[in-house]
């Protein structure tokens, strides 16, 4: 009972400090919340009032002072006019002055039409998507306007078009950006999914550490003709190929020959080391992907590409003696190309993010993430829209390559006189 009593009291005392402080607290927020509705109303009538002022300055300078006769003006007013203007994420409708010439031609009027050039409302539809809202929450989602204000262009339909154009112009920039300026030193090609649709992307590695994104393209890396005319839009668009250039691969047969066709023997082919490992463990029952998966990464993780090689044959062996046919083929086939940047002897940090199209996986992520909201993909065009926006934002946030700082020697065994690479191929 004591106890129990004492428990009683200390539920008192709390609640007895807790009911002042809610009672304080609540008008304080909804006091905040008030005073953050009143300014933004204050904000945008302050906005609308400076509109008209400028409207009405532009008119004075063309027709004069309003209600002031002069015999040597040139234009008069006549009236008002609705114009329609893009604000706060939306179109609204404001009056503006008419003026005319003597000869009854309509004067335009330089403020206006200069606001009318700057769209913003795209450009905020787009923001808000990928914030994740809806085309169908877009309206909700901006703050209110000041009472009496007509505004339009909020709807799902019409922020569904601003999307699309807006969208339209970075697939457009993704696709036609001039490449003539960057100094390429690896070539990063992998195929994506996105709504069932495979997407390759081409991420190029700079002298300097730096990531770019080079293009992307709907089609499949087993499609030679389609990697051939991808390659060869990103020479044709300026990209400069000097000398061997490491290109890692997902390991799409398309791909591969046309990195032959295109760059001859100036491509450097790193076959991705996950993507292998997924072909190999494909192959097999679950009971024994644990041992193969283990085998392959403490081959790929070895000091030298020699003693890797030796590693990946005896895994080939017992895959045969195991009766594991199909694994064992999915591995011989390209494994030498597994352990090309392991021949050119770069220090850990570089040589772990080289053997891998892991960069790729994690920039197309952006892409996904973004369109989370997307319940419907209609067309081929909204895949590569879609992916084009997340591929420049995530671009924006590009951070220098883990251990940049030894690019200079990735360099100079890829391109110097006495190659690494020469030597390995030739003990192979």
């Amino acid at each position: 009972m004591r106890n129990r009593a004492k428990r009683a009291e200390a539920q008192q005392t709390s609640t007895g400090w807790w009911l002042p402080v809610e009672q304080l607290t609540l008008p304080m927020i909804e006091g905040i919340a008030r005073s953050k509705e009143s300014l933004l109303e204050w904000v945008h009538q302050v906005g609308l009032s400076a509109l008209r002022e400028l409207f009405e300055h532009d008119a004075e300078r063309i027709a004069g002072p309003k209600g002031k006769h002069s015999t040597e003006r040139s234009h008069y007013r006549w009236g008002s006019a609705p114009a329609e203007l893009p604000f706060g994420g939306r179109r609204i409708v404001v009056r503006r002055p008419r003026v005319r010439s003597r000869s009854g031609q309509e004067a335009r009027l330089a403020t206006v039409e200069h606001f009318q050039r700057m769209d913003a409302v795209p450009a905020r539809v787009l923001n808000q998507i990928m914030l994740g809202v809806s085309t169908r929450g877009y309206e909700h989602s901006l703050e209110p306007l000041p009472a009496g204000v007509m505004a339009r262009g909020t709807s799902k339909s019409a922020a569904s078009r601003h999307l699309i154009a807006r969208m339209s112009d970075k697939l457009r920039e993704q696709l036609n950006h001039r490449l003539d300026a960057l100094d390429l030193l690896v070539l990063m090609l992998d195929g994506v999914v996105i709504a069932r649709r495979t997407v390759v992307v081409a991420l190029g590695i700079l002298a300097d550490g730096r990531k770019v994104v080079l293009g992307l393209w709907q089609g499949s890396t087993e499609n030679a003709a389609l990697c051939t005319a991808l390659l060869q839009n990103l020479l044709e668009r300026g990209l400069k190929v000097d000398g061997r250039t490491l290109c890692v691969i997902d390991g799409g047969r398309g791909i591969r020959k046309a990195l032959e066709d295109v760059f001859g023997d100036l491509a450097v082919v790193q076959r991705c080391a996950v993507h292998k490992q997924r072909n190999v463990l494909d192959h097999l029952p679950q009971s024994r992907k644990a041992h193969v998966a283990r085998a392959l990464a403490e081959a790929w993780a070895s000091d030298s590409a020699e003693l890797a090689r030796r590693r990946l044959k005896t895994l080939l062996q017992w895959l045969e003696r195991n009766g594991e046919s199909g694994a064992a083929a999915s591995l011989r086939e390209g494994m030498e190309e597994t352990l090309t940047v392991l021949k050119l002897g770069l220090p850990p940090a570089l040589q772990s993010f080289l053997v891998t199209t892991n960069a790729i996986e994690n920039l197309i992520g952006s892409s996904r993430r973004i369109s989370r909201n997307v319940t419907r993909w209609r067309a081929g065009d909204m895949i590569s829209r879609w992916a084009a926006v997340g591929l420049l934002q995530a671009e924006q946030h590009f951070r220098r390559v883990r251990g940049y700082r030894y690019l200079s020697l990735l360099k100079r065994a890829l391109r110097g006189n006495s190659s690494k690479l020469d030597a390995t191929e030739k003990a192979a």
